[in-house]
């Protein structure tokens, strides 16, 4: 059970070894998509329409700010990214993308503080229904690396060649490009077998906004 003040609190919240932690008196969708799939447009209607949203990669971001954690990551790697008091994240991405071994310790330090602050949002949230906007889900699932169970999950999708096209005129950039940048993670269509939801993507934003209208309105009815 999940240490809390609050003994009310205890009983809406278990915490499963082989899982992660399940919150019973909210429903925790996860959103989540590939890079120029429109996953953060989906997130910006859901926000319009009144809805909680958790930025997972601002928590992280935000993290940078600790100096604990700064001088963690320092110490990790016997490096200094702190220069004149500011922690350069740009530096340190650079560096632990050379070597997978050095991204595995950033993860091994960041991911459960990130969880620990995510966990904690949603516990003190009064929303019945919140959205967590988490990119890399899937993968972090493949890994068993998850540390929250979702109600449901929802992947907003197109398919490959709109993906390319999309990040070419989004970026400005190649072809060639676009396809590294895309293949650097988990393909697209080897997330929708964990999708409770699929959002489609391919059109325009108006029937982007149906479709989450839908849902949502399937979700308060649950």
């Amino acid at each position: 059970m999940i240490q809390n003040n609050n003994s009310t609190q205890k009983s809406l919240i278990s915490d499963s070894p082989s899982d992660g932690v399940i919150f019973h008196d909210k429903k925790i969708i996860a959103l989540t998509g590939s890079i120029s799939t429109g996953k953060s447009t989906a997130a910006r209607i859901i926000k319009d329409m009144g809805f909680q949203i958790i930025d997972l990669d601002k928590i992280g971001h935000e993290l940078y700010e600790d100096r604990e954690v700064t001088e963690e990551i320092n110490r990790a790697y016997g490096m200094n990214f702190t220069q004149r008091g500011v922690f350069d994240r740009k530096a340190l991405s650079k560096y632990v993308f050379e070597d997978k071994s050095r991204l595995e310790t950033l993860n091994k330090i960041v991911h459960g503080k990130i969880f620990a602050k995510l966990i904690q949002t949603i516990g003190e949230s009064q929303e019945k229904i919140i959205f967590v906007d988490i990119p890399l889900l899937i993968e972090l699932i493949e890994k068993k690396n998850n540390r929250l169970i979702y109600d449901e999950i929802w992947l907003v999708y197109v398919p490959m060649e709109t993906q390319i096209a999309r990040l070419i005129k989004r970026d400005d950039i190649q072809r060639e490009e676009a396809l590294k940048k895309i293949s650097s993670q988990m393909n697209i269509e080897s997330k929708v077998k964990y999708a409770d939801v699929l959002l489609n993507n391919e059109k325009d934003i108006p029937e982007l906004e149906e479709q989450i209208h839908r849902e949502i309105k399937r979700l308060r009815m649950k």
